[in-house]
C-alpha cells in the first residue's frame, strides 16, 4: 500500500468511497455547504492505492476565518475492508505534513474529537471559531500546523474571499 497525489484517474474512485461512507445526506451538513463551488487543494489531495484499487483518500479546501486563511481538512475516508489497518492515520500524517511543508498555519475540521486528537486537533482551538450552519461543538475542532497561529483568531469560516456564506442560513450550534 503507498500513499500518492490523487490525481484525475483516481477522482472516480475516490468519489465513490465518499459515496458509499456518507451517503447522500452528506450535502446537507454545513462542511459540504462550505465546499460548493470551490475546489479542493489539489496539491494535497491524498489516496492510498493497494495494487492499483484505491483504499482510503484524504482531501483539503481552503478556507478564511475572517479573512486568515485555513484549510477545512475532510474526507477522511478508508475503504471498509481496509479500516482498522492505519490507513487513515497514515494519510493523515502524510496530509499534514504536506500542509505545514506548504505554508499551511490553521487546519479545521468537524469529526470524532478522539479519533483525531492524537493527530493533534483539539476542541478548545475551535471554541472560538463559527461554522456558517448547524454543527455538533463537540466535533468542531482544530489544529495549529505552526505553534501560536491561533492566537487572535476568532470568528466566522467562510470560503475563501467571501465575507460569509449566506445560502447556509443561520447559525446554529449544538446543546
Amino acid at each position: 500500500m503507498k500513499i500518492v497525489l490523487e490525481t484525475e484517474s483516481y477522482t472516480p474512485a475516490v468519489d465513490k468511497l465518499v459515496a458509499d461512507a456518507f451517503g447522500p445526506d452528506r450535502f446537507a451538513k454545513t462542511v459540504y455547504r462550505l465546499r460548493d463551488s470551490v475546489e479542493h487543494d489539489t496539491s494535497l489531495a491524498l489516496v492510498a492505492i493497494d495494487k492499483g484499487e484505491v483504499v482510503g483518500t484524504l482531501r483539503f479546501w481552503p478556507i478564511e476565518i475572517e479573512g486568515t486563511p485555513a484549510l477545512l481538512l475532510g474526507p477522511l475516508v478508508t475503504a471498509p475492508n481496509w479500516q482498522g489497518k492505519g490507513i487513515g492515520s497514515r494519510l493523515m500524517h502524510a496530509g499534514l505534513a504536506r500542509a505545514a511543508a506548504q505554508g499551511h498555519r490553521i487546519v479545521v475540521l468537524v469529526g470524532d474529537e478522539p479519533y483525531y486528537r492524537r493527530f493533534g486537533f483539539t476542541r478548545a482551538l475551535a471554541r472560538r471559531l463559527e461554522l456558517p450552519g448547524w454543527v455538533d461543538t463537540d466535533r468542531f475542532l482544530a489544529r495549529e500546523l505552526v505553534s501560536g497561529a491561533m492566537t487572535g483568531v476568532m470568528g466566522m469560516i467562510g470560503r475563501p474571499g467571501e465575507a460569509s456564506v449566506p445560502a447556509l442560513g443561520k447559525v446554529r450550534r449544538a446543546a
